[in-house]
């Protein structure tokens, strides 16, 4: 009888096939996939604002979604194509209306003293949202603040703001101030 030679296994291409194997897991696990809204968390305060609940309610602009992702604003049904008006609105109110925010007169330097909003957007979702819809929201207050700005930095400068100094900006946004507060999700119901 003959013996069989057994063949060697060729380890050379089975280290190469697991050296890849590794790169490629290391490679699809340390991607990083942050996403969400990028916001500036306002500076921190060592003493709580006082909070005066009659004269803070006609600056505070409610903004209620709830789980049917139906937006509820100042107490009323609205569909969230009139929201960034109806922000601009709140903030700018232009006929001194007193159901509107209350302005205070301000001196802001490059534009001396003027009046500025004290207007606070509220802004607070049902647990169940839909996270489009949040954005949604999001982004046409966040639109609102930002034709706000860009209204008066050409009324005032005779440029878009996106053109202005950081000076020039900087007094722009004393003058429109983005004041929003987010309160945590919660079981808000769903008929409005």
């Amino acid at each position: 009888m003959t013996k069989r030679q057994v063949q060697e296994v060729n380890a050379g291409s089975t280290a190469d096939i697991a050296f890849l194997l590794l790169i490629f897991f290391l490679v699809t696990t340390t991607m990083d996939s942050d996403t969400g809204l990028g916001t500036i968390l306002p500076p921190y305060e060592e003493e709580p604002p006082i909070d005066n609940k009659a004269k803070n309610e006609r600056n505070v602009f409610e903004i209620l979604v709830n789980g049917n992702n139906q937006l509820l604003v100042e107490k009323k049904e609205m569909d969230i194509k009139y929201l960034t008006e109806a922000t601009k609105n709140f903030v700018l109110n232009p006929q001194d209306e007193a159901h509107l925010s209350a302005k205070e007169l301000q001196r802001i330097m490059l534009l001396g003293e003027i009046m500025v909003s004290k207007g606070v957007i509220s802004l607070q979702t049902a647990n169940d949202t839909e996270y489009q819809v949040y954005l949604m929201v999001q982004n046409e207050i966040i639109r609102a603040f930002n034709e706000l700005r860009d209204e008066f930095a050409t009324a005032t400068f005779n440029k878009k703001y996106k053109k202005l100094s950081k000076d020039e900006k900087a007094a722009v946004r004393a003058a429109i101030p983005k004041l929003i507060s987010e309160a945590e999700p919660v079981k808000i119901s769903t008929s409005l």
